[in-house]
């Protein structure tokens, strides 16, 4: 049964929804980069109901609360055709597009076509990942990839909801050092993993390809009433992607990703010490100290150098950006095929 606060905003959305079909608003797929392995692929995007004509912009500038001042269209039949079949099914109760058909795709990046009742059919691109590839990476996005300062209450709300998506600033160094790694190790998929909504996914995608960070499926969440409780955990949102990605791609080993500031240090250790062998590395970025005061935590004298350790079987490492990360990572054999990460 649907917890309470679900049960509200459903009725709201189905008055809301129902207004905008009465006036002839139809449903429109947004398609979200999805990926796989030969003999499967996972599918994703989000249906919304927009006015007639009206299509989405993937250029341009982009007000942050425009992202979130829109409807979707909920429980919505959707059609995916790829590899010569048709495969039905229906969104969610947000309007996500989450599933999972059978599809003989080379490896590689390929399209798959999306089309929802009373709109057109959209492509939507899938990174096929070749069973032969043993290295991943996962990546947290704010403050990560992204300078956010999400530590800050208001700043971040500020940043999310009225700042324009192109003032947003990349963290120095990072893509460099993630296209360095996609370059040493040929194939390597790249995921970017974030507790944000999937309402930002578009200006998230526009953002990484600007600052050239390898192109990857980002895994995002609903911010509204979940099933079971008011708010979503953002800690069990991605443990569970982690624990996900570990039983669709079996043979690959990740680095792990992500900065101090919020909890990725202790997610990172729990996926560790649950599974030891699907960890290559965890690299962590240092926040600066302000930051880390208003996120509630302490700068330790030395904190933001270089800094490289053991934990538990895993090699720990942290540095204030890209290059720092990747000092460590070349220092200690861990950059390319045949080295500590594969």
């Amino acid at each position: 049964m649907l917890h309470r606060a679900a049960r509200i905003e459903d009725a709201v959305h189905e008055v809301v929804e129902g207004w905008l079909r009465k006036r002839g608003w139809s449903a429109t797929v947004v398609p979200y980069t999805g990926y796989g392995a030969p003999g499967w692929v996972r599918v994703m995007g989000r249906i919304m109901v927009r006015r007639p004509g009206k299509v989405p912009s993937s250029l341009g500038k982009v007000r942050g609360w425009r992202r979130f001042a829109t409807v979707s269209a909920k429980d919505a039949p959707f059609v995916v055709e790829v590899d010569g079949h048709r495969h039905e099914a229906r969104a969610d109760r947000g309007g996500v597009i989450d599933t999972v058909v059978k599809a003989d795709l080379a490896p590689g990046w390929a399209s798959v076509r999306i089309s929802a009742e009373g709109g057109e059919p959209v492509e939507a691109p899938v990174r096929i990942v070749d069973p032969s590839v043993r290295f991943g990476i996962v990546s947290d996005i704010d403050d990560t990839v992204m300078v956010t300062h999400l530590p800050r209450p208001l700043l971040a709300g500020w940043n999310t909801f009225v700042l324009d998506e192109h003032a947003r600033a990349a963290v120095p160094g990072m893509a460099v050092l993630y296209e360095r790694l996609v370059n040493a190790n040929p194939g390597t998929p790249v995921f970017y993993l974030s507790t944000g909504a999937w309402n930002v996914a578009p200006a998230l995608t526009r953002f990484l390809s600007r600052h050239l960070y390898p192109a990857g499926p980002l895994l995002l969440t609903d911010w509204g009433p979940q099933k079971d409780r008011i708010f979503r955990s953002g800690r069990q949102h991605k443990l569970a992607a982690l624990d996900r990605l570990v039983t669709e791609l079996p043979g690959v080993r990740w680095l792990l990703v992500g900065d101090d500031g919020q909890h990725d240090p202790e997610i990172y250790a729990q996926f560790a010490a649950k599974h030891p062998d699907r960890v290559a590395a965890v690299a962590i970025r240092h926040l600066s100290p302000t930051q880390t005061v208003l996120a509630g935590g302490l700068p330790l004298p030395g904190g933001r150098e270089p800094v490289a350790s053991d934990q538990s079987g895993q090699r720990w490492l942290s540095a204030p950006d890209g290059a720092g990360l990747w000092q460590l990572l070349a220092g200690a054999d861990l950059t390319q095929t045949g080295g500590g990460l594969v």
